[in-house]
């Protein structure tokens, strides 16, 4: 079953038009939000998490990063609202309160793998960080796909260390077996990502994304409509919920039952703020339940939360997993919540 995935705008209130049947007048009603614009940082990395492992940026120019604008919504009760339009509202005032007091930017997506209900918040593109190793995996698969063959044991062993360690040299590896940023754009371009470009020479953890992209990437690896073959998805599934455990933050917070994940963080040397970036797909209400004829073993979402400017990476695992929560929470919560 084809999942839709509707393309998410900053938010804005159509007017509302109040009829008094005594006075016959109408009221016009209109909130726009600020927008918020923060500098992209630029340079090369200064440190590496104490393991050696994870993000660390490569030397070489970055993309330029658009501005996020985000708008506040007052006036239409949810309750009146469609589903889509009332999970969106309660996201929008629940990220706003969450992003007052801090200078970071961020847009999180969630898609309902049931139904298709999907819904978001913030806009512009971000650094993959280390997210992009999913991509470079599915990449290639496909390559391998396309040529009649399984993984080799050697790109395999770099796949594992990947995604589960979150190793760069072997990502560097796989990096130049699919063809560096070429390789990834092509494979892209049938992944359905159309706002995601990669980064120059090895700076591939400056691959440009959207929280949107990122959930179209998600439906490649757990939807049925994919051009990953079954095996491929698999595979690409069983790493992503195999990560080191000191590696299972972020969108895990979502879940109250299973959970597959790859994270991202990535300090930036020239303002000495971070990227946080989460992406994955969890489980809530893991209890069995009986529902539409049928008993159902939890809820399952596609989460992606992608930011930068955070003071510190433990402040910014913070903010993504209080995103990925409220994401979650907006898109399940109902119409009459």
């Amino acid at each position: 079953m084809t999942l839709p995935v509707p393309r998410l705008t900053a938010w804005r209130i159509r007017p509302v038009l109040v009829v008094n049947t005594a006075l016959a007048t109408a009221l016009l009603l209109l909130a726009a939000g600020d927008v918020a614009r923060f500098p992209e940082p630029v340079g090369a990395a200064s440190s590496v998490p104490p393991d050696g492992s994870g993000d660390t940026e490569a030397a070489g120019s970055d993309d330029a990063v658009t501005d996020d604008g985000v708008g506040e919504t007052q006036g239409a009760s949810p309750h009146s609202l469609p589903p889509e339009d009332a999970a969106r509202e309660r996201l929008a005032d629940e990220m706003s309160r969450l992003l007052a007091d801090t200078q970071a930017r961020l847009s999180v997506s969630v898609l309902a793998m049931d139904g298709g209900l999907s819904v978001g918040y913030g806009e512009g593109a971000f650094d993959t960080a280390s997210i992009v190793k999913v991509d470079v995996l599915a990449a290639l698969l496909l390559q391998a796909q396309d040529e009649g063959r399984e993984l080799t044991g050697y790109e395999r062993g770099l796949a594992e260390a990947a995604i589960q360690r979150s190793d760069n040299a072997s990502t560097d590896e796989l990096w130049t077996l699919i063809g560096t940023g070429d390789g990834l754009d092509a494979a892209n371009e049938r992944l359905g990502l159309t706002e995601t470009t990669a980064g120059p020479d090895y700076t591939w953890g400056l691959t440009q994304t959207t929280s949107e992209d990122q959930i179209a990437l998600l439906r490649a690896v757990f939807g049925d409509d994919s051009p990953l073959e079954p095996e491929s998805r698999a595979y690409i599934q069983e790493l992503m919920g195999s990560v080191v455990p000191d590696q299972q933050w972020g969108i895990s917070a979502a879940a109250d039952g299973d959970f597959e994940l790859k994270n991202g963080w990535l300090p930036r040397s020239q303002t000495g703020l971070w990227d946080i970036n989460s992406i994955g797909r969890v489980v809530v209400d893991d209890d069995a339940h009986f529902a539409n004829g049928t008993y159902l073993a939890g809820d399952t979402y596609l989460v992606a939360v992608v930011s930068d400017g955070h003071v510190s990476q433990a402040a910014g695992i913070a903010v993504v997993e209080a995103a990925a929560r409220l994401a979650v929470e907006a898109i399940s919560a109902g119409p009459d919540v």
